[in-house]
């Protein structure tokens, strides 16, 4: 099988690992229900919210481990670790073990939210590493689909669980719990480091992987959607999602058929054109050529870097800027979106998983939106500077938060559409402002500083997404 089947592939066990790890972001769908079975306060609840993020300060061990160990091991130690997380707290609330406590509750969600580095961290690595040309796009590609993660975590709770809401609550603990073990083990095989000596030709390839994520975005708007969600069964809408998960596969199927077509003629071809050994030759010298140049082109693009360690990233105006755009302006998306189940009821309104649906599906475009931005629009002189596109993105934030005070449902599902398109907009701005300025490239060497080292547990603490960063300085 070529190489760039191979790289296609792997992108295709991206999206599917992507689409599955954002378990955290389904929380609000049923916080209501896990503070009534646990009898706790809404503060004990809102740090129960923190715990999964605070999980990720310890991401680094994932980027550690994915130096010294092969990535399908990091991938089920990540997947365990969920199963761990929110397997135990599945078993209380089902009464299979007779009694927790609150800390212990507190400490799986916390080893629940490190579970989600881990298989970020592989994807990272094997987005970066296999196509070194069109890193970011790939990593900005592919992180999209986390936002998806709650509609799609949603859309199997309404099609094959009870409509009770404790059923409810306990049937998320359950995917949650076990279906990224499922994905991880499917998905694995695929998604594996290529040897790539070049990555270059694949723009339409690229164009096609857009196309599908774009309509599998505007399926998941539009399913969301009450009026159109009653018109569809539980079923049709879950069975429609996992279609569009599987699209993307026809890329590589599709090369494939080009291969075998291409030898096919190939082989035509010798048959009919009586080539001399010195023709095939001289053919070969050209291509060895070529491809030699190739790679040395690739190896200087990606190789043209100087690292930096926790001393000098602090002297970085550009680590501050990425510092404050999160703490300023992904946070508030955050609070929102973690809270979105307590602020529903205290609205009076019931339909909780419709907003997480609806701000999941929102999110899910807001962080495709960069990507689609530096594909299209990089190359023009026309193109508006980052911190700019973050100032304008803020704006409609600060709007829909003053909108919440109007108490009509439209003004809920407006505010949560566009406080989930935002929020996923400036993740991914400040992900992509790390990777345009730095470059974020995971290293391949068996040793490590102790600089370094806390190079990625500084800037781990900053990522949303729960990835160590390698800063590494464009020479």
């Amino acid at each position: 099988m070529s190489t760039r089947i191979l790289q296609w592939l792997s992108l295709v066990g991206i999206v599917w690992l992507q689409s599955i790890n954002g378990t955290n972001s389904n929380f609000p769908a049923y916080s209501s229900q896990l503070k009534q079975l646990l009898s706790i306060s809404q503060v004990e609840l809102n740090n129960l919210a923190f715990a999964s993020d605070a999980g990720k300060l310890f991401g680094c061990f994932a980027g550690i481990a994915s130096i010294y160990l092969p990535l399908w091991l990091v991938l089920i130690i990540g997947s365990t670790l969920g199963l761990i997380g929110y397997g135990v707290q599945y078993l209380f609330l089902t009464n299979q073990i007779s009694s927790l406590s609150y800390g212990h509750i507190f400490l799986l969600t916390v080893i629940a939210g490190n579970s989600i580095c881990w298989i970020n961290t592989v994807c990272y690595v094997i987005a970066i590493r296999n196509f070194p040309s069109n890193r970011q796009i790939v990593v900005g590609l592919t992180t999209s689909y986390v936002g998806l993660s709650a509609k799609i975590y949603t859309d199997i709770v309404d099609a094959k669980f009870s409509s009770s809401p404790t059923e409810r609550a306990k049937a998320y603990l359950l995917l949650n719990s076990i279906l990224p073990v499922i994905i991880c083990v499917i998905a694995s095989p695929l998604a594996r480091v290529v040897d790539v000596k070049s990555s270059r030709n694949m723009g339409v390839g690229f164009i096609t992987m857009f196309v599908i994520t774009i309509a599998t975005g505007v399926y998941a708007v539009f399913s969301s959607l009450e009026f159109m969600s009653s018109k569809l069964s539980s079923m049709s809408n879950a069975i429609g999602i996992f279609v569009f998960l599987l699209a993307p596969i026809a890329i590589p199927v599709v090369e494939k058929i080009m291969e075998v077509v291409r030898k096919l003629n190939i082989k035509t071809e010798m048959k009919v054109y009586d080539f001399t050994i010195e023709d095939n030759e001289g053919a070969e010298r050209m291509e060895s050529g070529v491809k030699e140049r190739e790679a040395s082109e690739e190896v200087h693009e990606v190789c043209a870097k100087e690292e930096i360690g926790v001393k000098v990233m602090l002297t970085r105006l550009d680590f501050w800027l990425y510092f404050f755009v999160y703490f300023f302006g992904a946070t508030l998306g955050l609070v929102f979106l973690n809270n979105l189940g307590q602020i529903a009821e205290s609205r009076g309104y019931s339909g909780t998983s419709t907003l997480v649906s609806l701000s999941s599906s929102f999110g899910f475009f807001g962080r495709l939106m960069p990507s689609l931005m530096d594909y299209f629009f990089s190359r023009t002189k026309h193109m508006i500077s980052r911190p700019a596109t973050i100032v304008a993105l803020m704006a409609p934030t600060a709007g829909a938060f003053f909108l919440l005070t109007n108490s009509t449902d439209l003004s809920l599902h407006i505010s949560s559409a566009i406080i989930g398109v935002c929020s996923g907009a400036i993740t991914s701005i400040a992900d992509h402002f790390s990777l345009v300025t730095w470059q974020l490239v995971f290293t391949t060497r068996k040793e490590m500083d102790m600089e370094n080292a806390w190079a990625w547990i500084a800037t781990n603490t900053l990522s949303s997404s729960g990835v160590p960063f390698v800063f590494l300085e464009l020479s």
